[in-house]
């Protein structure tokens, strides 16, 4: 395709939207109420919901490494709470309350009687907490997790007994472990203890900070996890009520539990909940004032409140029909409706752009059908981009993601349909309104400017009350006022844009966001840190905060599970296993061996020591006999990490614990797991490595590729899609750039703005995609497909069409999504936060990069603005050849309402016939034209039409002539200097072949005069020159005073009075008249005149 064409795929789209804009026009009440109807039938699936609040499910990935390696280890070491806990050999999270205790009466160290005084009465407080389930009550030690049928307790509170001795000096706490010698206790004090002060050899304890404390409960059935949740609620509404009155006076609690993410997470989805009426209301004030006009009948202010109504109805239709599908609804989705809204709206604005580009004396159905044929294509392409990238995300491994964009996918698609039957038929409605000349707010019949100056109407009535034109003359400029806004881009921004100083400062600034966007990728940070998924006012976040401060030195103790049929017995077995160990030790992960617990190690050590038992452990057998005899006897914790097979003959599965140490960020726990799992990998041996919390640290190891891998194929479908609807190599290529350039930005600067790479920012990445091609695609297009010489005049066409919708469009997005930024939740912040990058990386993009990149780099980037090439852009350039005397090549200045008529689906309508006959398309029989119209009051058909056009045209000249040179419709028109079609005159026929054709009457008719793209000439003789200057400027509009070509035919002196043709510029200001050669000596003065051309 080469520059302005028209793909097969776009022409078929604007033919089928052209018929449906017609259909929906003759029967607007159809439209409307089937839509209506439609949502309420799907508004009813919302009793369906299936609501999901588990965070592991949500963020973790579905076929992530950890979920495979705790099946494994529950195959074999299946957690049993009622009778054999060990929270160390845990592989869910389970039910539970922890709590951190700090000082707070200004002594950091917790060794003191006074402070356990205190832990003696919070314990007590946490057991004795009642709780009620099903009409069962219950407390802790009902519930509680078992070890041989005695509760899990925290044995470190035991050391009240010898607490006293410990402050007067005469017993000192070895470091790490100490029995005691009073309970027998052995005291891991890293389980218990954070921030701990020792001595310099590290053996002996100085101070305490911090203490941790756990309380689990039973959670093996359905009904105890539903009994440990009820207890779980009980203790934190329990430890928050104490701490918050103010009740210790030596220590500061913070609390936790299994639920409080599940918790947080509802918290997340009601904080948001209030700001959808405000974000509405938003959105329809500023869609209301964005859609009025001065006009106010043009101005078409309740479709803004339509716009958002149909956006919203569209949103709830679509998640109905989700969860009549049974997909889980989730917090995040709430996220949705704010985007919905947003791109609702943008397409709002582009319906409305395209038929305030229609011309005014067409009939509604005719307006309809270009409107349709122009906008529905063009947000067809923008939702089939923001569909495709958000399907995408259903194919993720994230759950979270996946459900999210299941919801998404089908807002977009369904915000779509709504806009193009519902929203279309609210249009045609109003369209009548606007025919009838009904004022845009109060819908009663108004009178145009020009009729209310005529009858000396007050200025009050003029300002607030007139609008519309007089179908007696269309054409008065008074009644067709060009678009402030969009005039203010092509005569302001784009000149700005021109300048070549501009030009390098925007490249400039565009290296510097390149630089400051790759510097950002360098620093980004991955995964979901828990703290996140919680309020920012939250309980849990100070939480958080201390056991970051104070309990990242001991921080998860790892199993590490053998499998496979081993003879345990055979020394090389023994040796592989142990150099398995020592290798997982000897990293910066794991902390030394003593804190290593191997049943193995220990075993062997035992059977070196113990010559009085006459043991032998040589053979499987006698290995096995001695090993259940003598080490796994049912107190010995060892038991829980030997698995054998149904006879007891053969070790099927063993395990053994080692200790991490000093992980301090989600990036140092990504390559812990990372390399630890390398470890296990080249072993000889079947070995896995699991902790509770790698199923979380599994979207480290996938949020980066499976990110990379969504935007590269995102990238890839965007450029197919936008070669297929605008198929030319080098638009495809930019538009590429453009969208590795946003997501480059907002992946820098997100991380910039604090924002992580994971399951969260990669919603919103996916969704970037999509949002990335709705700016510069458009400018792209309209620039590629500029019929204008030079890049200057491409820019200026590109900004005027595009301008406006762009800052409407980026302004109404941000505006869709700012009440997230007040919800104080990451999840939503981060929503608002990339939303944000990419509309703003994206407007500028489409209004001062692409522009400036198109203009150095694209299609005649070498051409210049020069006098000549000015001249033949805006004038018939005669040329008296003698070979072809009749070679005329006109250019023409573009007129707004052919670039409708010109891309319009069944061809560009030139003929005469077109104007004077039906469309096929619309039938001659009357119809009804839906529910609320009338086919007398409402629209007028094709004929009658047609019959008022025959009779304009069959006016005297003088009609003509003075309604040919009148401005038409300057609200609507894009005045530029570039053609997209061929010139056509008045009548349909085209201007090259006019000027090419055979006939030599072309050359004895008077001069041709081109003012007007909608009337490209008119007859005129020389003795118009002589008329009086004040019967010109009442004929002609003012810009045709300024300069005017003319043909003059003079003697030449020659023998028989023969005359020849000279080209002659008249200056109006001047009153003078310029020859040919006149012309060429003094350029400026005509370069003055025609400077002044519209």
């Amino acid at each position: 395709m080469t520059c302005g064409g028209v793909s097969w795929v776009d022409n078929t789209l604007n033919k089928s939207f052209f018929k449906l804009g017609v259909y929906i026009a003759k029967n607007p009440g159809y439209f409307i109420i089937v839509p209506v109807l439609l949502a309420l039938l799907c508004i009813t699936g919302f009793q369906q919901m299936k609501y999901e609040i588990d965070p592991e499910y949500l963020f973790s990935p579905i076929s992530g490494e950890g979920k495979t390696e705790r099946k494994i280890v529950e195959t074999y070491f299946k957690v049993n709470y009622t009778h054999r806990f060990n929270v160390e050999r845990v592989t869910r999270p389970g039910r539970f309350g922890r709590v951190i205790i700090v000082s707070k009466d200004g002594d950091e160290n917790l060794l003191r009687t006074a402070v356990w005084k205190e832990l003696r009465m919070l314990d007590d407080i946490i057991q004795n907490t009642t709780a009620e389930y099903d009409g069962e009550t219950f407390t802790y030690h009902d519930i509680c997790a078992r070890w041989e049928n005695e509760c899990y307790t925290n044995d470190i509170l035991n050391l009240d007994f010898v607490l006293p001795d410990v402050e007067t000096g005469n017993l000192s706490l070895s470091w790490p472990i100490m029995l005691n010698p009073v309970s027998w206790d052995a005291h891991a004090f890293p389980v218990f203890f954070g921030g701990t002060k020792v001595n310099d050899d590290a053996t002996l304890i100085e101070s305490v900070p911090s203490l941790h404390l756990v309380y689990f409960v039973t959670a093996d059935t359905k009904r105890q996890d539903a009994k440990g949740a009820a207890w779980e609620d009980k203790f934190l509404d329990t430890v928050g009520e104490y701490e918050e009155t103010g009740f210790f006076k030596h220590i500061q609690i913070a609390r936790f539990a299994s639920r409080t993410l599940d918790h947080e997470l509802e918290k997340n989805t009601r904080t948001v909940i209030p700001y959808f009426s405000s974000t509405f209301i938003l959105m329809v004030v500023f869609s209301i004032v964005t859609c009025m006009m001065g006009d106010t009948v043009r101005s078409k202010p309740w479709l803004g409140l339509l716009g958002n109504i149909s956006a919203v109805m569209a949103t709830a239709a679509a998640f109905g029909l989700a969860m009549y599908l049974r997909v889980e609804f989730i917090g995040i989705n709430l996220a949705a409706p704010f985007l919905m809204i947003g791109i609702g709206i943008d397409d709002t604005f582009v319906m409305l752009a395209a038929w305030r580009r229609t011309s005014v004396k067409l009939s509604v159905p005719e307006r309809m059908g270009h409107m349709m044929s122009e906008a529905a294509v063009s947000i067809t392409i923008t939702s089939l981009t923001d569909a495709i990238s958000f399907m995408m995300g259903v194919f993720s491994d994230f759950p979270s993601v996946r459900i999210f964009c299941t919801y998404s996918a089908l807002a977009v698609a369904f915000t779509y349909l709504w806009h193009i039957t519902f929203f279309a038929g609210c249009m045609a409605l109003f369209g009548y309104c606007e025919h009838r000349n009904l004022h845009g707010i109060f819908g009663c019949e108004v009178q145009p400017v020009s009729v209310a100056i005529k009858e000396n109407r007050s200025w009050i009535y003029r300002k607030f009350i007139t609008g519309g034109i007089n179908r007696n003359d269309p054409d008065n400029p008074l009644d067709n006022k060009e678009h402030m806004l969009m005039a203010f881009f092509r005569d302001h921004v784009a000149r700005f844009v021109n300048k070549g100083w501009v030009k390098a400062f925007i490249i400039l600034i565009f290296a510097a966001y390149l630089g400051g966007a790759c510097y950002g990728v360098t620093q980004i940070e991955e995964g979901l840190e828990r703290r996140k998924l919680s309020k920012s006012d939250s309980y849990s976040v100070r939480f958080f905060d201390l056991e970051d401060d104070f309990y990242r030195e001991f921080p998860y103790r790892i199993q590490v599970i053998i499998t496979g049929d081993l003879n345990y017995s055979d020394p090389i077995i023994q040796m592989q296993i142990e150099d398995v160990m020592q290798q997982l030790e000897n990293t910066s992960y794991v902390t030394s061996s003593i804190y290593t617990e191997s049943w193995l190690r220990t075993f062997l050590s035992f059977a070196e020591r113990s010559d009085y038992l006459n043991m032998t452990v040589g053979s499987e057998q006698d290995f096995i006999e001695a090993l259940k005899e003598y080490w796994l006897y049912p107190g010995n914790p060892f038991s829980l990490d030997v698995k054998f097979n149904e006879d007891e003959t053969r070790i099927e599965a063993s395990r053994f614990l080692i200790q991490a140490i000093n992980i301090t960020d989600t990036n140092h726990e990504k390559q812990m797991v990372k390399d630890l799992r390398d470890i296990c990998k080249n072993a000889p041996l079947n070995v896995t490595i699991f902790h509770p919390y790698f199923v979380f640290f599994d979207q480290f190891e996938l949020v980066r590729p499976t990110s990379i891998q969504c935007m590269v194929i995102g990238a890839i479908i965007m450029m197919v899609i936008s070669f297929i609807f605008i198929p030319n190599v080098l638009c495809s290529i930019w538009i590429t750039f453009s969208i590795i350039s946003i997501e480059v930005g907002v992946v820098g600067y997100m991380s910039l703005w604090e924002v992580n790479l994971d399951s969260i920012s990669m919603i919103n990445l996916i969704m970037c995609i999509g949002f990335s091609i709705d700016f510069t695609a458009h400018i792209c297009y309209v620039y590629m497909s500029s019929k204008c010489k030079t890049p200057e005049e491409r820019v200026k066409e590109a900004l005027y069409s595009l301008g406006l919708p762009i800052v409407q469009g980026g302004v109404s997005t941000i505006l869709g999504v700012v009440a997230l930024l007040l919800a104080e939740s990451y999840i939503f912040l981060v929503f608002f936060k990339m939303v944000f990058l990419v509309i703003f990386f994206g407007a500028m993009h489409g209004l001062f990069l692409l522009p400036v990149m198109l203009s150095l780099f694209g299609p005649n980037s070498c051409s210049k603005i020069d006098d000549t090439h000015f001249d033949d852009a805006v004038i018939y350039q005669y040329k008296n050849d003698k070979k072809d005397p009749k070679a005329i090549h006109p250019f023409a200045i573009t007129h707004p309402h052919l670039m409708t008529l010109a891309s319009s689906p069944n061809g560009i309508y030139t003929s005469k016939q077109f104007i004077t006959s039906n469309y096929k398309g619309y039938g001659n029989d009357e119809k009804d034209l839906g529910i609320g119209t009338s086919s007398e009051d409402s629209s007028e058909n094709s004929s009658s039409k047609s019959q008022r056009r025959q009779q304009l045209e069959d006016e005297t000249v003088k009609r003509r002539y003075e309604e040919g040179w009148r401005k038409s419709s300057q609200s609507v028109s894009t005045p530029s200097p570039c053609t997209f079609q061929p010139n056509i005159d008045i009548y349909g026929h085209k201007l090259d072949d006019f000027w090419n054709s055979n006939s030599s009457d072309n050359l004895s008719k008077p001069a041709m005069h081109y003012r007007s793209r909608n009337e490209l000439f008119r007859d005129r003789s020389e003795n118009e020159l002589s008329k009086s200057d004040s019967l010109r400027k009442n004929e002609e509009p003012i810009y045709a005073r300024r300069t005017r070509l003319s043909h003059d035919f003079e003697s030449n002196g020659n023998a028989g009075g023969q005359q020849s043709k000279k080209l002659h510029y008249y200056d109006f200001n001047q009153q003078r008249k310029y020859s040919d050669e006149s012309y060429k000596k003094d350029k400026s003065k005509y370069m003055n005149g025609r400077r002044n051309i519209v």
